[in-house]
């Protein structure tokens, strides 16, 4: 069971359920769990699951250089290529359905996100940018989606956006560390093409620019005052990222990106309950 918790990558399926529940708080500007909202938060996991699940069985021969502590269990051998499929195939089904128990816009919105998933190691990923644009594009759609389960699509655009781009930032960084098994196994990422050091300054830049997106795009939206003094800490996580990015280094810049990603999914809710 652990050892498919990791496969499924548990922690990261909590946040995308917490992602879409907020969604759905924010469009609603308060605090309530409709049936369609709890549909999309069992559709978006359950679709998580399938997703990483079909990462890892896409990844086997890079995850055997980059992870060599077998914390991929795919590529440790600990689970089998049979269990994986299962899962991809069932949680795929599992998210289909749930999300069309809400409605057409969801199931279309699910499609497509699991459609980005299933080409993303194969196709987007060997690509350099296409992979890391998707590949945050999916990680903030929770948010977004939570907003389309409850009928108002409008109010996810924010953020999606602001958790989009803290998660691409994310991503540029993951390549730099993946890069030996990227090279190894052929995929021309961003680290491989133009070497770690401008891709570090690709990720820099990404993490500045975050800064005024992530202000200035609630600003408009008419986010209340809590949102702005819940980010300053998640702000705070970004401007150190930023640093050590700069300086050449990206050992932490992963988990302080993932504990800004905490702060500012509670700072889009307070700032739309204010």
């Amino acid at each position: 069971m652990a050892d498919w918790l990791r496969l499924v990558r548990a922690h990261n399926l909590a946040l995308a359920v917490a992602g879409v529940v907020a969604g759905g708080w924010i469009a609603l500007a308060r605090v309530a769990v409709p049936r369609e909202l709890l549909l999309a938060a069992l559709s978006g996991a359950a679709l998580g699951a399938a997703g990483n699940a079909l990462n890892d069985l896409h990844d086997v021969g890079a995850d055997r250089i980059n992870r060599p502590a077998g914390e991929r269990p795919l590529a440790a051998g600990r689970l089998g290529p049979g269990t994986a499929a299962a899962t991809v195939v069932a949680g795929a089904l599992l998210g289909l359905a749930a999300a069309g128990l809400v409605g057409g816009a969801l199931v279309a919105a699910a499609a497509a996100a699991f459609a980005v998933m299933a080409v993303y190691s194969r196709v987007l990923k060997p690509h350099g940018w296409p992979g890391n644009v998707a590949v945050a594009a999916v990680a903030g759609l929770p948010l977004a989606y939570g907003a389309l389960a409850v009928g108002r699509p409008a109010a996810g655009a924010v953020p999606w956006l602001v958790a989009g781009w803290l998660h691409l930032v994310r991503e540029v960084v993951k390549d730099v560390d993946d890069a030996p098994g990227d090279r190894a196994i052929g995929r021309r990422t961003l680290p491989v093409r133009i070497g770690g050091d401008g891709t570090l300054r690709v990720a820099t830049g990404l993490a500045v620019l975050f800064l005024p997106v992530s202000a200035g795009a609630p600003l408009a939206a008419g986010y209340g005052w809590p949102y702005f003094a819940i980010a300053a800490p998640a702000w705070g996580a970004v401007i150190v990222a930023a640093r050590r990015l700069h300086g050449g280094h990206t050992a932490g810049v992963a988990r302080l990106l993932k504990g800004a990603m905490v702060i500012g999914l509670t700072a889009l809710v307070a700032g739309r309950l204010a």
